[in-house]
């Protein structure tokens, strides 16, 4: 995936949308019908309706809870610290949970592939043999940017960012205030806690605010990936498909200074004790069973307009994946090429070819399987409400086509606004070159006055940052990026291309000129080595930087003001939204009865429903909810991506389960299907039980559910987990990590 997605109990918008689909498909002449066929599948007792829900609601779906079938008290849900919540965290773009008193943590094996990346080499490829410690000495660092965060606290500090901003009448000077606000929420959270990560995050597109305070530990170690064999068993040919058949999960640890305080690396440091870890289920998981998710989802836009969702389906996705196709055969050819390009092209290219199908799902979902047109509907009904009341009116009458003006305002330059987004980002050097402006910039300002992210307790993270970068900076990738993204941005009418592209190249823009442009910038640039990075980041002021001779940091002065200008606009836009969002959403809030899930924001998320298939749209035979070792081997050529190791096909072959058998099934279920609402970032989520054990990993959903980040559909809405029987059958009877099984409380079975 690599995604994830949440839950609802009460009246809410996907639920209204429901209601109004079931009524459109409902016909006056099913009951007399001659043929009518199988009868309809049972309504489950329980169906997700869908929302990702946070701790601090969950006190309302404690019934829910209940009649779903969870077995302990409701109100450990609640509390982001006790047990099960206690256990689960997040490594900055994954989530993960603890799953031994020693600082073991399962994740998915596509959440480690930096870590795997960072440890290889053309004489050791990890990413291609995996890889397994057999002690704590041979366990591998994840490098100085490796994290996990621990949530501790959150506060409701709603008041104290938005208090007093409906005097603000300027659109920038709004902005900058709540950034202004966050920012000063942040620094005194932090200060005196160099162990604590504090964040203000913002929730119901900017009506209330929480600030988020984590515990950052510093030194993650790799542990235990499978063969890509297994881990990533079908690769893209399956990815957002089902069945499947991959075994989507590695372990990680975390360590601690010996005063047990987070530190960076040493080898002198000792394992994490976490305050709560999980156990393994010890039942298997079996269809219509409750099932929980909890973790960090990333992003959803559930609570956008219908008119935002129109330009997405329209426009957006289509742009999008285009440029992929372009960008995932400029790494495919430059791996073809080199064994260390390969490496350093890994991650950036699988997450690439991840996006470009989850992409085509969301333009699809939204188009071909009318989601677009739902949520015009739900739109259309929500309208019609407010100008049923007067007070409902004069409360939410304008706030929906002050929305669309807005956005109409900034389609106008869209192309040419990406094409200037895509070039901006389009080299690792020019990022870097600009990041030193902006740091030149907020020297000259008193620390406590700087932007987020440049004041004096930020240089470390920085350095770390730059040195870091070496792992995946190649100036031929690089190079061959940028002069995509130029190449892009020369196709455009004359009147659409942005200015940076003109800076950059000049006038004529074919592909003489560029491959010109780009020989001057990368012959003669320094910025490639971490030293000199490093260096400028330390000291580099406004005088020093405008006499620098270094063609990277000389573009950067050179666009500076188109840069500026930019975000000025891009502050004034978010500015203006944050008046209207607001409304918007309380007007959303009243039409759905007041229990409206916010949309993902990578904050600490609670989704639960149960085990069960789907029948795709235009098929008749439903999915069945579980997929076995038998079809990995009937499913295996050989070649990428179905190459199983052989260990594991002789094993399968000799029908040698042990006590992982499924007692439906007769042998090992290796993945199954839930109606959790997940999305990207909850990629790692412990699957937990009815008693809050560890039953599974999320790791993926199915096609026809990607996009539900939009508008969530229970009837096909799936998220798929990695049955942690079949993890246990590879740890005991494929790879031998007896050790790891015996540390969280499994009794090694298979010889």
């Amino acid at each position: 995936m690599r995604r994830a997605r949440t839950f609802r109990s009460l009246p809410t918008l996907a639920c209204v949308a429901l209601l109004l689909a079931a009524c459109a498909n409902t016909r006056a002449d099913q009951a007399v019908t001659p043929d009518p066929g199988p009868a309809p599948a049972p309504k489950p007792a329980f169906e997700n309706p869908g929302g990702m829900w946070m701790p601090t609601q969950i006190a309302a779906h404690a019934q829910s809870l209940k009649d779903a079938g969870f077995e302990l008290d409701p109100s450990v849900l609640t509390d982001p610290t006790s047990f099960p919540l206690g256990a689960i965290v997040s490594l900055g773009g994954c989530s993960a949970s603890f799953v031994s008193s020693e600082g073991l943590i399962v994740t998915n094996h596509h959440c480690v592939g930096r870590y795997l990346q960072n440890n290889s080499t053309p004489e050791d490829n990890l990413i291609e043999n995996g890889f397994l410690a057999k002690t704590r000495a041979e366990e591998k660092s994840g490098g100085p940017r490796a994290r996990v965060f621990v949530t501790q606290a959150f506060t409701d500090v709603t008041d104290k960012i938005l208090g007093g901003l409906d005097k603000v009448t300027d659109d920038k000077e709004r902005y900058k205030t709540i950034a202004e606000r966050r920012k000063q929420l942040i620094n005194t959270c932090e200060q005196g806690r160099p162990d604590t990560r504090c964040l203000v995050s913002s929730f119901f597109e900017g009506a209330q605010f929480f600030q988020i305070e984590q515990l950052e530990i510093r030194d993650v170690r790799l542990v235990y990936a499978p063969h890509p064999g297994i881990g990533v068993y079908g690769g893209e040919i399956d990815n957002w498909r089902w069945p499947r058949h991959t075994g989507d999960f590695s372990f990680l640890r975390a360590y601690v200074g010996k005063d047990g305080k987070p530190a960076d690396y040493s080898a002198d440091n000792v394992p994490y004790t976490p305050p709560h870890h999980l156990k393994v289920a010890s039942e298997k998981t079996k269809e219509g069973d409750f099932v929980m998710v909890a973790g960090y989802p990333g992003r959803t836009t559930r609570l956008k307009t219908a008119g935002e969702v129109r330009e997405a389906a329209d426009w957006y996705y289509n742009y999008r994946i285009a440029m992929f196709e372009e960008y995932i055969a400029v790494l495919e050819k430059l791996s073809a090429e080199d064994e260390e390009l390969k490496i350093k092209a890994a991650g950036r290219l699988r997450g690439l070819s991840n996006y470009f199908t989850n992409y085509k799902g969301m333009r699809d979902g939204l188009n071909q399987g009318g989601l677009a047109a739902e949520k015009e509907k739900l739109e259309a009904d929500l309208q019609a409400w407010i100008a049923a009341d007067e007070a409902r009116k004069a409360r939410y009458g304008d706030v929906l086509s002050k929305i669309a003006a807005l956005n109409e305002t900034r389609k106008q330059t869209r192309e040419t606004d990406t094409a200037f987004s895509e070039v901006l980002r389009g080299s690792t050097l020019l990022g870097v070159a600009l990041d030193m402006l902006t740091w030149a910039d907020e020297r000259e300002k008193p620390d406590a006055e700087r932007k987020r992210g440049y004041q004096d307790k930020d240089v470390a993270d920085d350095e770390v940052a730059y040195r870091a970068m070496q792992k995946t900076y190649d100036p031929r990738l690089d190079r061959a990026v940028f002069k995509l993204f130029l190449t892009r941005a020369a196709r455009l009418p004359e009147d659409k291309r942005p200015s940076i592209l003109t800076a950059i190249v000049g006038k004529n823009v074919d592909e003489a000129a560029i491959d010109k442009a780009l020989d001057k910038l990368y012959k003669k640039t320094k910025l490639g080595d971490p030293e000199v990075r490093v260096k400028l980041l330390k000291t580099a002021n406004k005088k020093t930087l405008a006499k620098s001779r270094d063609p990277f940091i000389k573009l950067a002065l050179a666009i500076k003001a188109d840069v500026d200008a930019r975000n000025e606009r891009e502050e004034a836009f978010v500015g203006a939204m944050a008046s209207l969002r607001p409304t918007y959403i309380a007007a959303l809030r009243e039409f759905t009865g007041g229990n409206l899930a916010p949309d993902a924001n990578s904050t600490l998320r609670i989704t639960y429903g149960t085990v069960r298939g789907y029948t795709s749209p235009g098929k008749s035979e439903p999915y069945t909810p579980f997929t076995t070792v038998s079809e990995v081997v009937a499913k295996h050529t050989g070649e990428d991506p179905f190459n199983a190791p052989k260990a594991l096909l002789d094993v399968a072959n000799a029908k040698n389960w042990g006590p992982y058998a499924h007692p439906d099934k007769g042998e090992v279920t290796v993945n199954f299907l839930a109606d959790l609402d997940i999305t990207g970032g909850n990629s790692g989520s412990a699957t937990l039980n009815a008693r809050g054990e560890l039953t599974g990993l999320v790791f993926d959903g199915n096609y026809e559910s990607i996009a539900s980040d939009w508008v969530f559909t229970p009837a096909i809405t799936r998220s798929i987990h990695v049955d942690i029987r079949y993890a246990l059958w590879i740890m005991d009877a494929v790879d031998k990590a007896d050790h790891l099984l015996s540390e969280m409380g499994v009794e090694p079975a298979i010889d």
